[in-house]
């Protein structure tokens, strides 16, 4: 079956046609809405065409690393859960949650994008950590896209709570705004024989040979990569890879504004 579904995606891209009548470089639609979760202290909903996510960011307090005395820090996580897709169980994170966590912490990593230092409180004894929380609702294709552009909308959105004697009070929100500076976007192009493709549909991504995420800053500076898929990659197609994310991060920064 999937040999067949290769076979069928390969005949369109030659043609430079997608299974749903798309080019090759094209994204499909893409809606975005912050403040969505009253819960949270910052939030933001993403939509790639039939792909539906969320992203939420809570904030603690804690001791710090020993090595980053006046540092606060930042944690990511991913739930896929089965209502999004049918191949997914409930149950502890998947190997697939994992990477979708690994791959959005360390594009916010890398880039700096939170002044960690402007997170601390009292250097030695008490900072913030900033969680994020990424959930799909409808998973139909290029979640690491969606996923990301979510978590940097929902650090954006995201307001201080009030802090008394080191104790959080979740029900007030202050006017202050995490500490940001340069924003990631990331840009996933896939592999599929000689075609390389962006926003994959999830009969594409099962057909794949290789992935490439890239993270990067509005200077293109890259920030993060991460490969996935068997083949490997040659140089001149990272090179390629990097140029179409390059010209495709411009398109979907313009949702961070």
């Amino acid at each position: 079956m999937i040999e067949e579904t290769r076979k069928h995606v390969i005949s369109y891209l030659d043609k430079d046609v997608r299974y749903d009548g798309r080019k090759k470089y094209q994204y499909r639609d893409i809606k975005v809405e912050t403040g969505i979760v009253k819960t949270s202290e910052g939030s933001a909903r993403v939509i790639i065409g039939d792909t539906e996510v969320l992203a939420g960011v809570k904030f603690e307090v804690g001791e710090p690393y020993p090595d980053k005395l006046d540092e606060g820090t930042m944690m990511v996580s991913a739930e896929l859960i089965p209502l999004s897709n049918p191949e997914y169980e409930p149950g502890p994170p998947s190997i697939e949650a994992i990477e979708f966590a690994r791959v959005v912490d360390r594009s916010i990593r890398e880039s700096n994008t939170i002044d960690t230092k402007k997170l601390c409180i009292k250097k030695g004894e008490l900072v913030w950590t900033v969680i994020v929380d990424l959930v799909p609702i409808n998973d139909a294709g290029n979640l690491f896209d969606a996923f990301a552009l979510a978590a940097t909308l929902a650090l954006k959105d995201a307001r201080f709570p009030v802090l008394e004697d080191g104790v959080i009070n979740y029900k007030e929100k202050t006017d202050e705004k995490l500490p940001l500076r340069g924003l990631p976007v990331s840009v996933t192009v896939i592999k599929i024989k000689d075609n390389y493709i962006v926003d994959p549909l999830l009969e594409e991504e099962k057909v794949l040979d290789a992935r490439l995420t890239i993270s990067l800053l509005e200077d293109g500076k890259i920030c993060a990569l991460q490969k996935g898929g068997e083949i490997p990659l040659s140089l001149e197609d990272i090179k390629q890879m990097i140029d179409i994310a390059d010209k495709k991060s411009e398109e979907l920064r313009k949702y961070l504004k």
